[in-house]
């Protein structure tokens, strides 16, 4: 059985963690090798597809900048180039028309604050471009704080960006930021926002995984949680993962009261994943699969596109 939708929240496909930035004009949003790749996505499925400029940490300033700029213009030359296959999208409105079309909604983020090169007057630039969520930090630190390979938290900049990007109509995304980071940006987020790819750490303990308090805090602020799909923070030592290890993340989510907060976050083409959601295409055996461990259909729809698409209603406008 097919779901009628997936949406995920975050994929590494257009930068392909640095493969691709290396080789101009290349159709990374079609490439058969990929993980993800819009010709095989499944039939019949409406999917939504968050696609993120990933930048690499060792980039900073007008590198970064100039990153950012190039990939941003790959997107676009993409979305042109399969305009039949896919539509870019800034809105939930944007992406149930790409869907009543028959088409991908593509949905642009960036992962990592440093495209914004230590500039708050860069935010309104990113907005313009059309993305519509943050990764404040990737694993070290950038100017606007630490990820989880450090113990620092936001910046004094960090700290002024928050509610700036907020007003933009950009989503942060705390996936990657350590801990100290989250505390701090708890104190000053006012509206919901993203882990697009963040695991459970009691089932699997990485420092990229949320714990149980944060798991509470976002529960109470609306937030949604994408399940990252990387053997590595699906069990310990990331050897052998499968849907069962997923499954434990599920489950204890939904013990913590998130069962309206969980979504998927693959981070396709950016690590290794379970072989059983070794590509795009396979991700609709989640339905069934849930389905059969005793998940009802309301709970595994709202983890497949559900959870999502309520959420976005109210926050992607």
């Amino acid at each position: 059985m097919n779901p009628y939708a997936i949406i995920d929240l975050h994929c590494d496909t257009l930068t392909g963690c640095g493969y691709y930035t290396k080789r101009p004009e290349v159709d990374s949003l079609n490439d058969s090798r990929r993980m993800l790749s819009l010709d095989r996505l499944p039939q019949g499925v409406h999917w939504a597809q968050f696609f993120a400029i990933f930048i690499p940490d060792e980039l900073r300033g007008q590198d970064a900048v100039e990153f950012f700029e190039a990939n941003t213009a790959e997107f676009q030359r993409q979305t042109r180039k399969y305009a039949e296959k896919i539509s870019p999208c800034r809105t939930w409105a944007d992406i149930a028309g790409a869907w009543a079309g028959n088409r991908t909604a593509g949905i642009l983020t960036v992962e990592n604050g440093s495209a914004l090169a230590g500039k708050l007057e860069r935010i309104p630039v990113l907005a313009a471009a059309g993305v519509r969520a943050l990764t404040i930090t990737w694993n070290g630190e950038n100017e606007l704080g630490s990820g989880n390979v450090t113990d620092h938290g936001l910046s004094p900049l960090g700290r002024e960006a928050i509610p700036e990007l907020e007003q933009a109509g950009i989503l942060l995304d705390v996936s990657h930021l350590n801990d100290a980071g989250l505390d701090d940006l708890l104190k000053l987020a006012q509206k919901p926002f993203l882990a697009t790819h963040s695991n459970a750490r009691a089932v699997c303990p990485h420092k990229r995984n949320l714990n149980d308090e944060q798991i509470q805090e976002l529960v109470r602020r609306d937030c949604l949680i994408g399940l990252n799909f990387a053997n590595c923070f699906l069990r310990a030592g990331g050897e052998h993962a499968g849907l069962d290890d997923l499954m434990r993340h599920v489950e204890h989510f939904f013990r913590l009261g998130a069962e309206t907060n969980l979504a998927l976050g693959s981070d396709y083409d950016g690590t290794d994943v379970p072989p059983e959601l070794g590509t795009a295409e396979k991700v609709p055996v989640l339905l069934d699969y849930f389905l059969d461990r005793g998940l009802t259909q309301a709970q595994a729809e709202g983890i497949l596109y559900r959870n999502a698409q309520t959420f976005f209603q109210k926050n992607l406008i």
